[in-house]
């Protein structure tokens, strides 16, 4: 009985999406995983500050719509990388949602050379600044009702 592997972009994100049921605020669960040769070297999902209560316990702080007490998940993934000393330069990086406009310039700079991400997370700006500086940008179906 042979059954067929899901391929390396499905098994990552598939492994996002389950990082992502980590996530303590529940506007929006997302999760993200830098890898680099088929290897994982750091996760992260969206969540509060260490120490400081999560918004699924005692509420949002809002800003303009969006909930501001929150980490995104690839920038607590880079963080995660840093505290423990893992390079994460020309990695790539899996996100259950693509980057908003911060996260993407962090990603930049922090030498991720390619972003796989699912649902679209509305900021297209990213899109043209990719294009200009090298870095792909790869569209996953993620099934968002398991997120």
């Amino acid at each position: 009985m042979s059954k067929t592997r899901v391929s390396w972009e499905e098994y990552f994100m598939n492994i996002a999406k389950q990082v992502a049921t980590r996530s303590t605020c529940d506007r929006k669960h997302v999760g993200a995983l830098i890898v680099r040769n088929k290897t994982i070297l750091s996760t992260g999902y969206n969540g509060s500050i260490r120490g400081i209560p999560h918004c699924d316990e005692v509420g949002h702080m809002m800003e303009n719509g969006h909930c501001v007490a929150t980490i995104h998940a690839e920038a607590n993934a880079v963080l995660q990388a840093a505290r423990n000393g893992v390079m994460i330069e020309s990695s790539e990086v899996y996100i259950t949602a693509s980057p908003c406009w911060i996260c993407f310039k962090m990603l930049a700079n922090a030498g991720i050379k390619k972003i796989y991400y699912g649902e679209f997370y509305r900021d297209d700006k990213i899109f043209d600044v990719a294009k200009k500086i090298g870095i792909e940008l790869v569209h996953i179906k993620v099934d968002q009702s398991q997120l």
